[in-house]
């Protein structure tokens, strides 16, 4: 039987290079060489992640799908032409640097645009109710990406190219992005900090990237206040911090906000083997936050529901959490064991910890009216 799910992939986009770094730094100098991998944005997660799917007999029951990149006039919706003619001019000169921990290596540009025309591509049907939802294994990845700056391995904003090209052709008034990326998604709030028709919120580890950023005070501007939230988490918090942080903030939110669609941008990169972050997750943590999106968005929004990979970078674990989430997006189920799971839960933090947590969370709750 087939999953109404899609699932949204090209091979071409496992083909963005990064150049030559040892995790995050550029060959050369005190920094040898990698014997392998390389970059931690490496392909291989992804691709694993895929590979997973089709050996646990998952990608036979999902639908299938690519798409077109995405046109100069969707990505102008939301970057300035001034910044897309320089990123197609050093991916056009064989790569460089574009921004701050964004290497472009040669033709980035075009797998960019093909990246960003995935999340159009999904969004599209499931708002016209092609698919119940969809995911979407993006590469290169977009959440940190300002209008005209890139940052963070992010070089096009993929889910508010998305977001702005269904807006255009639909007239949709009212939507929700979720931002569970261990890192925060300062690309897509500074997009839409000003605006009441996108709710964004990011749950986030404190301080970790971009560097020393908090943000749970941050709640909008203008037309956009208490349209952004902000969910920092400790360094080393776990499975009940994210299930409490779902349960307290997210969904309350979502019920207040009543979204027309729902967004995830979908980083594994809280699990607790990652090595970007200081995080404690698991694959049922990812498993239990999708089974609640789904629930919600089936009550609240007729299912429609996207989610967008973003971050993870621990390319052994990365496709149970994956498989996880994919599995509760389309209720398929598969006979794979998560070989971690037992070894992360013994791992999570004492009550001491978890109730320090909760406290805090309940005080962003309160500033949020939630």
């Amino acid at each position: 039987m087939t999953s109404a799910t899609a699932f949204y992939f090209d091979e071409l986009c496992m083909w963005h290079s990064t150049g030559l770094h040892a995790l995050t730094l550029p060959v050369g100098g005190w920094v040898q060489p990698p014997a392998a991998a390389g970059h931690a944005e490496s392909p291989e997660t992804k691709r694993r992640l895929k590979n997973l799917l089709d050996v646990a007999g998952i990608s036979r029951q999902l639908r299938q799908c690519t798409a077109a990149p995405a046109s100069r006039e969707d990505l102008l919706r939301v970057h300035g032409a001034a910044y897309l003619d320089e990123f197609k001019r050093i991916s056009d000169a064989g790569g460089g640097e574009l921004g701050p921990q964004a290497p472009v290596g040669p033709g980035s540009y075009d797998i960019a645009c093909l990246s960003a025309g995935l999340a159009i591509a999904a969004v599209d049907a499931v708002w016209r109710g092609e698919v119940a939802n969809a995911y979407v294994l993006t590469r290169p990845p977009g959440h940190h990406c300002l209008p005209d700056a890139a940052m963070g391995f992010c070089f096009l904003s993929n889910i508010a190219v998305a977001i702005e090209a269904a807006k255009a052709r639909y007239g949709i008034e009212r939507v929700a992005v979720l931002d569970w990326d261990v890192h925060h998604g300062n690309g897509t709030q500074a997009i839409y900090y000003q605006r009441p028709d996108v709710l964004t919120m990011s749950i986030h580890q404190d301080g970790c990237f971009p560097p020393g950023y908090n943000g749970s005070e941050d709640r909008g501007t203008g037309a956009g206040l208490g349209a952004n939230i902000n969910i920092p988490l400790l360094p080393g918090s776990g499975h009940d911090a994210y299930l409490y942080a779902m349960q307290l903030m997210v969904l309350p939110a979502l019920a207040r906000y009543q979204p027309q669609l729902i967004i995830v941008a979908c980083g594994f990169d809280a699990n607790a083997v990652d090595p970007l972050a200081r995080m404690l997750a698991h694959s049922d943590t990812f498993r239990q936050m999708t089974t609640l999106l789904r629930r919600f968005a089936q009550q609240h929004c007729a299912g429609k529901l996207v989610l967008m990979h973003e971050g993870g970078y621990a390319e052994a674990y990365v496709p149970f959490c994956g498989l996880a989430t994919i599995e509760a997006l389309s209720g398929l189920s598969s006979e794979v064991v998560d070989p971690l799971l037992d070894f992360i839960r013994q791992q999570q933090p004492c009550a001491a910890m978890q109730q320090l947590q909760r406290q805090l969370l309940d005080e962003m709750a309160s500033l949020h009216g939630l």
